[in-house]
C-alpha cells in the first residue's frame, strides 16, 4: 500500500508538469529500477531527525535511475518563521550548481566549431592576455612577506577556465600591504555587467601560473563571459534559448519573478553548534530582482525537478525527451578527468577525485573511500545544494537545501550515501 501511495503521488506530480506544457521524468516504484523502498525510507528518518534538532529547516531529495524517478520527497519547512511547509516545487538559490550549466553552454558552442578548448582566452577576451602572476615569499632574514609579480608563462586557455586551472581563485592575490586585490577592485559588485567584471578582473595578477594548479574560483564566471562574446547573446538569453526552454526547465533562471516569490525557500545561516537561524544576508531577497551581473559561476535559482531534467540530459548522453543538447562524445569529454596529478589548492576537491569540464570526477571508490562509482561526476552549491550523475548505474540525485555558508555541513553527502545504499539489484 505504501509503495502504491508513493507511485500515485509521483504520477500526480507528473500530471501537474504535463499540464504546464513540459514533459517530465517518469515515476516508478523503487523496485522497478532496482532500489529498495525499505532502504530509501532511511532518508526521511535521517532528515526528520535533522529537522527535529534544528539543523535544517527543510530540504528536498530526488533520485532517478534508468530514466525513472524512484524517490522524490520534501521535509520540513521552506520558511520556518512563516510556517510554510516545504513544497516539491520550491525554488532554491543553487549557487555553484550554476557552473555545470555554464559548462554545457560553452560546450554547445564548442560543438558548433566556435572555438577549441586549447584556444587562449585572450583570443576572445583580449584583456585577459599577457597577464601577470602574483608571487608571495617570506624573506628568510626578516621574516617579512614580500609581494611581487612576474609574467605569465602562457595565456590561460578555455580548458583552463573549465577545469579551474586558469590561475584565478575567488579572493585574488594580496597586494604589497597584504590586502585582497579582488575586494579593492569590487569585481563582483551587483551593479556592473559581466563584461565590466571581467575587465576589472584583468587588472589583477593571477594567483598561479596557468595550467599548473587546480584552485576553485572565478574561472567559470569568465567562461560565462566567453559564452556571451562567442554567441553574441547575454548569458541569461543563451541559457533560456539553448538549455532551459529545450529541456523544459521552467523555473530556472537568474532571478525569481514576482509571481513565484511565494515558492522561494528562505535562506538560513548556521550557528556554531550547527543549529540554524534565519539569514540576514542580502541573498535573502536579492534573487527576487533581475540582476545586472550575470554570474555563470553562481547566479542561478532552480527547483529539484528542473535540475533533475538537466542531470537526466547528461546521464542520457546529452539527450532528453527527444531533444539533443550535446553529443554523447561531448558529455564523455566533459566527465573525463582533465587534471591528473596536478597540485590542488584548498580542500574542495577531496582525495580520490579528479576534475573534468566543470565537474568533479570520481576516480574510484577505493580512492575516495566512500560509496559511489568510478566515473560518477558531481558538484554542489554554497547553500548546501548538490547533484550527482552516475553513468555506470544510470542514476542521478538532486538535493536542495538553503544554509549559507554551508562549510562543514554534510547533509547533501549524507543524502547521496543513503541513496546509494538503497541499490538492491
Amino acid at each position: 500500500m505504501k509503495r502504491l501511495i508513493v507511485v500515485l503521488l509521483l504520477l500526480a506530480l507528473v500530471g501537474l508538469a504535463s499540464a504546464d506544457g513540459r514533459k517530465s521524468l517518469s515515476p516508478a516504484a523503487p523496485a522497478e529500477a532496482g532500489l529498495s523502498e525499505e532502504r530509501l525510507d532511511r532518508i526521511a528518518e535521517v532528515m526528520q531527525k535533522h529537522i527535529a534538532e534544528n539543523h535544517i529547516a527543510g530540504a528536498i531529495g530526488l533520485v532517478a535511475r534508468r530514466g525513472k524517478i524512484v524517490y522524490f520527497d520534501a521535509w520540513g519547512m521552506m520558511d520556518k518563521e512563516s510556517a510554510k511547509p516545504m513544497r516539491k516545487d520550491a525554488i532554491f538559490r543553487i549557487y555553484s550548481m550554476t557552473k555545470a550549466v555554464t559548462g554545457v553552454a560553452a560546450m554547445i558552442l564548442y560543438e558548433e566549431g566556435r572555438f577549441y578548448l586549447n584556444d587562449p582566452v585572450s583570443k576572445y577576451i583580449p584583456e585577459l592576455g599577457r597577464m601577470k602572476v602574483a608571487v608571495e615569499k617570506k624573506d628568510a632574514e626578516t621574516g617579512e612577506r614580500v609581494y611581487y609579480v612576474e609574467p605569465a608563462q602562457r595565456d590561460m586557455t578555455i580548458r583552463d577556465l573549465m577545469c579551474h586551472t586558469s590561475g584565478l581563485n575567488y579572493q585574488g592575490p594580496r597586494d604589497e600591504k597584504g590586502d585582497w586585490v579582488f575586494q579593492k577592485l569590487q569585481i563582483t559588485r551587483g551593479d556592473i555587467t559581466l563584461a565590466e567584471a571581467v575587465k576589472r578582473l584583468s587588472q589583477a595578477p593571477l594567483v598561479h601560473q596557468p595550467g599548473t594548479t587546480w584552485e576553485y574560483g572565478l574561472s567559470t564566471d569568465v567562461l560565462g563571459r566567453l559564452v556571451e562574446v562567442v554567441s553574441g547573446q547575454s548569458l541569461d538569453k543563451f541559457f533560456e534559448e539553448r538549455i532551459f526552454k529545450p529541456l523544459g526547465m521552467i523555473d530556472t533562471g537568474f532571478y525569481v519573478p514576482k509571481e513565484k516569490w511565494d515558492r522561494l525557500a528562505a535562506l538560513y545561516a548556521p550557528n556554531a553548534d550547527k543549529t540554524i537561524k534565519r539569514s540576514t544576508a542580502p541573498a535573502q531577497d536579492s534573487f527576487k530582482q533581475q540582476p545586472t551581473l550575470l554570474l555563470g559561476g553562481a547566479g542561478l535559482v532552480s527547483t529539484a525537478m528542473d535540475y533533475a531534467r538537466f542531470c537526466q540530459m547528461l546521464v542520457g548522453g546529452g539527450e532528453l525527451d527527444g531533444v539533443r543538447i550535446l553529443s554523447r562524445k561531448t558529455v564523455d569529454l566533459m566527465r573525463a578527468d582533465h587534471i591528473g596529478d596536478m597540485p590542488r589548492s584548498g580542500n574542495l576537491l577531496p582525495r580520490g577525485m579528479g576534475f573534468g569540464l566543470t565537474f568533479a570526477v570520481n576516480l574510484g571508490p577505493g580512492k575516495t573511500g566512500s560509496i559511489g562509482s568510478e566515473g560518477e561526476y558531481y558538484w554542489g552549491g554554497a547553500a548546501g545544494t548538490r547533484f550527482w550523475i552516475d553513468p555506470a548505474e544510470q542514476m542521478i540525485g538532486v538535493f536542495m537545501i538553503q544554509i549559507l555558508p554551508h562549510t562543514d555541513l554534510t547533509y547533501g553527502t549524507q543524502f547521496r550515501q543513503l541513496a546509494y545504499q538503497s541499490i538492491a539489484d
